[in-house]
């Protein structure tokens, strides 16, 4: 059994969505137990109000909660947190892993100095799934955990990333393309440049430097950045497609003719939406962590709860961590 900490009381739409979602969750997934962790006469009240069934769900009462403004490491000394009790049960073993839509930040650094890093890696690295044009998934990696990196954590994250894409995602040779200027080797950055030869070095399927116009072209698995580009890419990217959207609703009901069309078509405009909705898959993991940190959108519902449950529990189920920790070990000493 697969037992996931679930913090409820972070985010938008907590404590409710987050219980919402954890229902669900137990419906369609019978390998899990769930620990939610918060204000037990909230939670209590919420589960009550759905009707839920709790043989596999568990409360554990934390009666104070981390806000978004908070100083991270500051934040997780306050040890009655909901977020610190939840990642304290990964770290003492209670727990398989933990899911929160709280602060980015704090959970971080609470991952970072209470779960703590698998041996031998330099630096954890956050790694959300995008949707691509060919219909799959491409993963992100970092895309805000670390903004200044050595050329050795690029090479830890692309091993740490084709793990997980061979593991989680069955893809047997996962392409791992380094995010650049340029798709030519010379091309980029000190940092760039000195990654793409460490990067030909690792036991991974490197393919080369991928522009920022093929991020979503499905030609690739994993990009590899450092935080302060991966983050840009990833907050234009989730821009872009609101955007889009907006603009293609406003020229949909602009006229008679348009709103005929736009009805015609209104599955494939739904089918467009699915796939680009972050909800599908519900959160980016965090790895590199001794254990599963899973970070929840800010503002996500009871679907993006549970997806972000499911990630968890595959991400178990796939034994990630220690054939991160094998990979890592293989990888030679820095200089």
């Amino acid at each position: 059994m697969i037992r996931i900490a679930l913090d409820v009381m972070g985010g938008d739409n907590c404590p409710a969505a987050a219980i919402e979602g954890a229902v669900r969750a137990t419906k369609t997934m019978e390998d899990i137990e769930l620990i939610l962790c918060g204000k037990e006469a909230q939670i209590k009240a919420e589960l009550d109000k759905l009707g839920a069934d709790t043989e596999r769900i568990s409360i554990l009462d934390a009666q104070e909660e981390i806000d978004c403004h908070e100083q991270p490491t500051a934040a997780i000394r306050r040890r009655e947190t909901s977020m610190v009790k939840a990642l304290n049960l990964v770290a003492k073993g209670e727990a398989d892993a933990v899911v929160s839509s709280g602060s980015t930040g704090a959970l971080l650094a609470g991952a970072t100095l209470i779960v703590k890093r698998i041996k031998g890696v330099k630096r954890p690295a956050l790694s959300p799934l995008l949707p691509t044009v060919k219909g799959g998934w491409i993963m992100l990696i970092d895309c805000g955990a670390n903004t200044d990196c050595k050329p050795q954590y690029l090479q830890q994250f692309s091993v740490m990333a084709s793990t997980y894409m061979q593991s989680v995602m069955g893809i047997d040779k996962p392409r791992i393309a380094l995010l650049n200027n340029g798709s030519e080797a010379e091309k980029g950055c000190e940092l760039t440049k000195a990654a793409y030869k460490l990067l030909k070095e690792a036991p991974i399927n490197f393919v080369g430097n991928c522009e920022a116009r093929d991020v979503l072209s499905g030609e690739y698995d994993a990009l590899v950045c450092d935080g302060f580009v991966g983050n840009v890419v990833l907050k234009y990217t989730e821009g872009l497609a609101g955007s889009m959207m907006t603009m293609l609703k406003t020229e949909l009901t602009a006229d008679l003719r348009s709103k005929l069309g736009a009805a015609l078509s209104m599955n494939a405009f739904r089918r467009f939406k699915k796939k680009m909705d972050y909800k599908e898959v519900g959160g980016a993991v965090l790895l590199g962590i001794n254990g599963c940190v899973i970070k929840a959108h800010g503002s996500s519902d009871a679907k993006a709860f549970a997806s972000a449950i499911k990630q968890a529990e595959l991400f178990s189920n796939g034994n990630v961590n220690p054939k991160i920790a094998e990979a890592i070990a293989e990888l030679p000493e820095e200089e």
